[in-house]
């Protein structure tokens, strides 16, 4: 690893060894490791359970005020309410947990998040919420990069590994809850 403002960085060859931990994630069932909520730009709150609202997204979280470059108005983007990002990758990349919530998504979770196993119209049930997955892709970006380095990004988006997701989906609130950490994350049938 290199070190960059006392931060590690993994090279791609120490990102390429991690696939196979990575691709070994459950497929029907897995677990919520982290809830992150952003409530404003920049900043982020980890939280020990949130609540999921249809209209609102996660509870507290600047998904909605924030609007997107996505949506022809400018406002809110439906099919990105909810960000979702395997957590065996981020541990890799980050390193230390404390480290994790700088990749901006609000749910980290143990479980496969490839196009295969979670094609778009997926639904995913935890706690008491279920979610969709979309379509929208979710791919890695200029914060991305500066926390986690120039190979994190070209590994996650490379063309290669595309359908494996690695930079995580969006996802949109279909029935309202509360969700918490180490509750499971089931693929619905």
């Amino acid at each position: 690893m290199s070190t960059t403002k006392d931060i590690k960085i993994m090279t791609m060859e120490e990102l390429e060894a991690g696939l196979d931990y990575i691709s070994q994630s459950p497929k029907n069932v897995g677990i919520v490791e982290l809830i992150v909520r952003r409530p404003n730009m920049g900043g982020r709150e980890i939280i020990p359970e949130a609540e999921l609202h249809p209209d609102e997204g996660l509870m507290g979280d600047n998904w909605k005020s924030r609007g997107s470059s996505r949506s022809d108005n400018g406002k809110a983007h439906k099919e990105t309410q909810i960000t979702l990002i395997n957590s065996r990758l981020i541990a890799l990349l980050a390193g230390e947990k404390s480290r994790w919530a700088l990749a901006g998504d609000q749910l980290y979770v143990d479980l496969d998040l490839s196009l295969e196993n979670l094609p778009p119209g997926t639904h995913l049930k935890i706690g008491t919420a279920t979610i969709e997955v979309t379509a929208q892709p979710h791919t890695g970006c200029g914060k991305f990069m500066d926390w986690y380095g120039v190979d994190s990004v070209k590994f996650v988006n490379s063309s290669q590994r595309k359908n494996l997701r690695l930079r995580g989906i969006n996802a949109n609130i279909v029935q309202p809850g509360i969700i918490r950490v180490g509750d499971s994350v089931e693929k619905m049938r």
